[in-house]
């Protein structure tokens, strides 16, 4: 099993900064100092060098996004993982598969997608539990 952690470049990170916004106005936390989002991939039946491949091919964007093998946080950091439910479509894992489907030329591999926000700033648990909701 292979994992891999995308993130967008600081000058591309537009998304992180309307999630911010959302949770200032929508939920009144101001004490988020900034947010991060990061894409993970799980990958299962490839060897190394295919998933060297894919990870620079398919998945990540070389241009605008950063890839690794781990995700590092620091300690004013918070992160939690938003993913579909078993036997829910994840459009973003499928499309991903046929890729390297295409790619390797062998059986489609298993590929499954999560986003993992890490938010930067003191939050209580209940502030917490409210962004998750």
């Amino acid at each position: 099993m292979h994992r891999l952690f995308v993130e967008k470049t600081a000058s591309f990170t537009n998304e992180s900064s309307h999630l911010i916004a959302d949770l200032r106005s929508n939920l009144a936390i101001e004490t988020i100092a900034s947010a991060r989002i990061v894409q993970r991939y799980d990958l299962d039946g490839l060897t190394d060098a295919e998933f060297s491949k894919a990870s620079h091919l398919i998945l990540s964007e070389p241009q605008v996004e950063t890839s690794s093998t781990e995700l590092s946080l620091f300690l004013d950091e918070t992160a939690f993982a938003v993913e579909f439910l078993p036997g829910q479509f994840d459009q973003r894992a499928d499309s991903a598969a046929q890729c390297v489907q295409i790619l390797t030329g062998k059986d489609r591999p298993f590929v499954s997608s999560a986003r993992i926000i890490i938010l930067k700033g003191p939050l209580s648990s209940d502030e917490l539990a409210a962004i998750k909701k």
